[in-house]
C-alpha cells in the first residue's frame, strides 16, 4: 500500500465516522451540528451562565427592595409611636373636658334647682 492509498483510507474512514455521528444525532442538520457533545456543553454553560446572571440581578433587586422596605417600616414606626403619643395627649384632654362639663352640669342643675324651689323675694 503506497502513501496516497493510506491517506485515501484514512480521510475515508474520518468521513464515515463523521455520518455515523450525525445519523445518531437527531439535531443534526446539513453539514454541522450544534448538538454535538462539545457545542451542547458550551451552550448549557451559556444558558447557566445566563441564568446566574438573572439570578444575581434577582437577588440584587430583592436586597434592595428589602432596604427600601425596611426604612418604610421604620418611618412607620417612628408614625405610629407619634399618632400614640397624640392619641394618649387626646385622651387627657378628653378627660379634663368631661370633668370640666361635669362641673358646669352640677352648677347647672343647682341653679335650676334654686330657681325651681320657688320665688325669690326681693
Amino acid at each position: 500500500m503506497g502513501q496516497s492509498q493510506s491517506l485515501t483510507l484514512a480521510g475515508k474512514f474520518a468521513a464515515s465516522k463523521i455520518k455515523a455521528l450525525r445519523r445518531n444525532n437527531p439535531g443534526a442538520c446539513g453539514d454541522f451540528s450544534l448538538s454535538y457533545a462539545p457545542f451542547e456543553n458550551a451552550r448549557k454553560i451559556k444558558m447557566l451562565e445566563a441564568t446566574l446572571s438573572q439570578l444575581e440581578q434577582l437577588v440584587s433587586e430583592l436586597v434592595q427592595q428589602n432596604q427600601e422596605l425596611l426604612g418604610t417600616n421604620q418611618a412607620l414606626s417612628t408614625e405610629l409611636a407619634q399618632a400614640k403619643d397624640e392619641n394618649e395627649s387626646l385622651q387627657l384632654s378628653l378627660m379634663e373636658q368631661e370633668e370640666k362639663q361635669g362641673a358646669t352640669v352640677a352648677r347647672i342643675q343647682a341653679l335650676v334647682e334654686r330657681v325651681s324651689a320657688g320665688p325669690v323675694n326681693a
